[in-house]
């Protein structure tokens, strides 16, 4: 089969000994070590545009993978089945689709042959031209933007520290406080510009909303965070949309509005996607658009891409296949 596979070398875990796993395991891949954006899209351009892979493997976190299929759009290519090596830090698809460690990956690859592996389709959001598995601001872009920082004032972390451990402490030592002591969040007005909206009711059954025609105001209120998604997770095994797959051909919208200490105290419910929650606001949508009353960090795909006032979602006419690690690796030990 016709593998290529990328490892991004700026990623958390990425390294020149991920590509020698990879030249252990599928010797006849083709490998690229990039360390930036330009590298990449030179590779894909001189050899995938020749000859494009059946299967492309992406070793990083969510935005390289998100990185690559807006690469391939861009440079009109068709979308290959795609599987994540998690090397990032959050991983969302990665841990939706399995993913184990990318040595465990590759030998499971090996182990079944010259077959395409079992794919999982997903949605995607188009934000602003971009694609991308999840996308939205609030407390989780600000959590990002409050990790860097942490991390251009003391230098890099290691082990735990450096992933779920470093998101926790930048949440607890800088966002939680700046809205504790500041101005706290932001207010938001929601409007439908696609087909009737749905929702998820307390019984967890799909129901159409009330009011919630085509250029209809959904909601209108405080919004600790608010994002779209077709993907559950948001990384870290957070469960930030649980209900992302439940609508076929809709995006999962979310609007949180709880203040800080309510949401502390509700943070592993949230964590864990518990249903119904106060102040949570569930969507199914095709297009809809998020205006602010201030300038807001707006990430996509867990990158943080700057300030916005409003912003605009919609379902892409693209979508993925990802390699399903799940049904592989059962496949595999059968």
């Amino acid at each position: 089969m016709n593998i290529a596979v990328l490892v991004n070398l700026k990623s958390r875990r990425g390294s020149e000994g991920v590509g020698g796993l990879v030249q252990r395991f599928l010797p006849r891949a083709r490998v690229a070590l990039t360390r930036s954006v330009d590298e990449a899209r030179t590779w894909i351009d001189q050899q995938l545009r020749p000859n494009p892979p059946a299967l492309l493997l992406a070793g990083g976190g969510d935005g390289t993978i998100t990185g690559l299929v807006n690469e391939l759009r861009a440079q009109g290519l068709a979308l290959p089945a795609l599987g994540v090596l998690p090397l990032g830090t959050g991983n969302a698809w990665a841990r939706v689709t399995g993913a184990p460690k990318p040595a465990v990956a590759l030998r499971q690859l090996a182990a079944y042959g010259e077959r395409l592996p079992p794919l999982r389709p997903f949605g995607l959001v188009r934000v602003e031209g971009q694609l991308a598995p999840f996308a939205g601001t609030g407390w989780d872009a600000e959590m990002v933007q409050d990790f860097k920082s942490q991390l251009a004032t003391t230098g890099p972390m290691l082990g735990a520290q450096a992933g779920l451990r470093g998101y926790l402490g930048a949440m607890f030592t800088r966002t939680i406080p700046r809205h504790l002591f500041g101005q706290g969040s932001a207010h938001v007005s929601v409007y439908n510009l696609g087909a009737p909206a749905l929702t998820m009711d307390a019984n967890r059954a799909i129901r159409p909303l009330p009011h919630g025609d085509t250029g209809a105001l959904l909601y209108q209120g405080p919004a600790s965070v608010a994002g779209a998604a077709t993907t559950p997770e948001w990384g870290f095994g957070f469960k930030a949309f649980p209900f992302a797959q439940a609508m076929p051909h809709r995006l999962s919208v979310r609007v949180y509005g709880a203040g800080v200490l309510e949401a502390t105290r509700n943070m592993f419910k949230l964590w864990r996607g518990e249903h119904p929650l106060p102040k949570m606001h569930d969507f199914f949508v095709e297009r809809l658009r998020m205006d602010f009353d201030r300038d807001v960090p707006f990430q996509i795909a867990g990158d943080v891409i700057g300030m916005r006032r409003s912003v605009e979602f919609e379902l892409a006419e693209e979508s993925v296949q990802l390699v399903d690690w799940h049904v592989l690796s059962n496949l595999v030990r059968a």
